[in-house]
């Protein structure tokens, strides 16, 4: 299973013996799991069943859950919502006359309006309501979670074109960092040797120095890293569960190896401008890579 997008939908519709269930999700991003329920006063003691139904197949995003239960057949302990229903025939009659429309009000129709029929006060949770209800559930989040996988599936293609993207470029400045120490030592020699204008200095010292400077700007460890990273980016696409939190931080890493490499690539002339345009397109990558990964759990 590869990694998931936060952005999902998934809508089932589940017929059980007193009426029928519709189950909706939808969801976006978010930096943790925040779930939202809108249904009828008559199911919230099964909202925190539910719930954990949800937090058993997700991880991470702002969902949306829309329940709603039409019945059919009154419940054991029920009781007619007698206001909604005389609004119901009120609206039913003023639209007959309003239209013209010799027509009479379909009481079986009133009955399955949402709120209609009422559970008592005094009324036990419905076992069997609850069971349909949590299957009702793991269809949808079935079809939520093929949705977001889908979906994960193709941002993962991409980060991967991209992440590719950004190895060719290591590479590519790989080939380039022995030619630019080299030329670095040449010009600090030249530098020196101009600024101190023949004073005296052992060769053996100007050497060292020249030695260590090249060093300092030497941006073989950073390459090393970033393709390290990189390696690591690769594996935690292929990776299950959350996934994008964990990717924002490499990718955090990854960013700043492209913006060491910029601050030690200067004064290199030419070979260090070649540096600069291909650690620029890296970084560039790199934004876009996060950027991603802000929608995966």
């Amino acid at each position: 299973m590869s990694a998931r997008s936060m952005t999902g939908f998934a809508r089932v519709r589940k017929t059980v013996s007193d009426g029928e269930i519709a189950f909706g999700i939808k969801s976006v991003n978010h930096r943790g799991l925040d779930v939202h329920f809108h249904m009828a006063p008559e199911l919230d003691p099964f909202e925190g069943a539910i719930r954990n139904a949800v937090k058993a197949r997700v991880a991470r995003g702002h969902l949306q859950i829309n329940v709603q239960f039409s019945r059919t057949v009154p419940a054991e302990a029920s009781s007619l919502n007698r206001p909604l229903l005389a609004a119901y025939l009120r609206a039913f009659r003023e639209a007959a006359a309003e239209f013209g429309e010799d027509r009479k009000p379909d009481l079986n129709a009133a009955l399955r309006v949402p709120g209609m029929l009422q559970a008592g006060e005094s009324a036990e949770p419905d076992v069997g309501l609850e069971q349909a209800l949590l299957e009702a559930a793991g269809e949808a989040l079935d079809v939520f979670n093929r949705f977001r996988e889908r979906e994960g599936a193709a941002m993962a293609a991409e980060m991967r074109e991209r992440c590719v993207s950004v190895c060719d470029l290591a590479a590519q400045m790989e080939k380039i960092r022995s030619r630019a120490t080299e030329a670095f030592q040449k010009r600090l020699n030249e530098r020196l040797r101009e600024l101190l204008r023949g004073a005296g200095i052992e060769p053996q010292r100007l050497a060292q120095e020249a030695a260590m400077l090249a060093e300092r700007s030497d941006i073989s460890e950073e390459l090393i890293r970033l393709k390290t990273h990189a390696a690591q980016l690769e594996n935690l696409l292929d990776a299950t569960g959350e996934v994008g939190k964990r990717l924002d931080f490499l990718l955090q890493e990854m960013n700043r190896e492209a913006n060491t490499i910029l601050s030690k690539t200067g004064g290199l002339g030419d070979l260090g401008l070649t540096i600069t345009d291909l650690a620029l397109a890296a970084k560039a990558e790199i934004d876009k890579l996060r950027e991603q990964s802000l929608n995966l759990e």
